[in-house]
């Protein structure tokens, strides 16, 4: 790996964690288009590193306003929503738990990698069949937004994709899920770091400078990118980013194949 990759794939990573294209799935497309190496998930954890920290700069009022519900009896929505990303979580734990290593075997086959954006393009695709209703969180649909988080362990299925599409077809209204995919990130990302610490502290540390080029540039392609989909979701634009997986997608199969 050299500079312009690590530039490239942190830039790849910022755009693509929140839109809803497969972060994960562009790097692995990328990384083997640029026969750069990364040292795998490694990296991957590290860009994600400078999402985690757009999305809390992004959210600083709502998540310093959910910490003080924890000592204040009378925040009561702030405590649900606290309540609410525990439950969205705990899907993304048990299959993370529970497929481990065929979820890291999985980031070294683009041709599956693009199978999994074929199916992500589907799956926004339909969101434009999806109720128009703007049903409250609840602890029913934020399982289920956490269902469609755990299915995005696996590169190619876009995590904000399928946690907004799933919150669509539960009837949350578009704004809300997107938000509440952002704030869902949070555990998802910090829980990740923290379970494969041992392998980040263990990095080759002669790549230090490109990879803390790459979080810097995940970082603020990242922030760009909550701005640019909160405004592409108001515009009820959000499904046609399915048009897009496919072609990637379906380039992908043809490449690797």
């Amino acid at each position: 790996m050299n500079y312009f990759d690590a530039i490239i794939l942190g830039l790849v990573q910022g755009l693509t964690e929140f839109l809803p294209v497969s972060s994960s799935g562009h790097l692995v497309l990328v990384e083997h288009l640029l026969g750069a190496k990364s040292s795998g998930v490694t990296f991957e954890l590290l860009v994600h590193l400078g999402t985690l920290l757009a999305v809390l700069i992004y959210f600083r009022k709502q998540i310093i306003a959910m910490i003080k519900s924890l000592f204040d009896s009378t925040m009561v929505e702030q405590r649900k929503l606290v309540l609410f990303l525990i439950i969205g979580t705990i899907p993304a734990v048990i299959i993370a738990l529970a497929f481990e290593h065929a979820i890291e075997s999985a980031f070294d086959s683009p041709a599956l990698t693009s199978v999994m954006l074929l199916v992500t393009g589907v799956m926004l695709l339909l969101t434009g069949l999806a109720p128009k209703k703007e049903k409250k969180l609840t602890w029913l649909n934020t399982l289920i937004i956490g269902i469609g988080q755990a299915m995005a362990i696996f590169p190619g299925i876009s995590r904000s994709g399928s946690t907004i599409s799933f919150g669509l077809f539960s009837g949350v209204k578009a704004t809300t899920a997107a938000e509440f995919s952002f704030l869902l990130s949070i555990p998802a990302i910090t829980g990740a770091i923290i379970f494969k610490a041992k392998e980040i502290a263990g990095l080759d540390t002669s790549l230090l400078g490109h990879y803390l080029v790459g979080t810097v540039m995940s970082f603020l392609s990242g922030l760009l990118a909550v701005y640019l989909l909160l405004s592409i979701i108001r515009k009820g634009k959000f499904q046609y980013f399915g048009i897009y997986c496919l072609l990637v997608g379906a380039f992908g199969l043809l490449y690797f194949l």
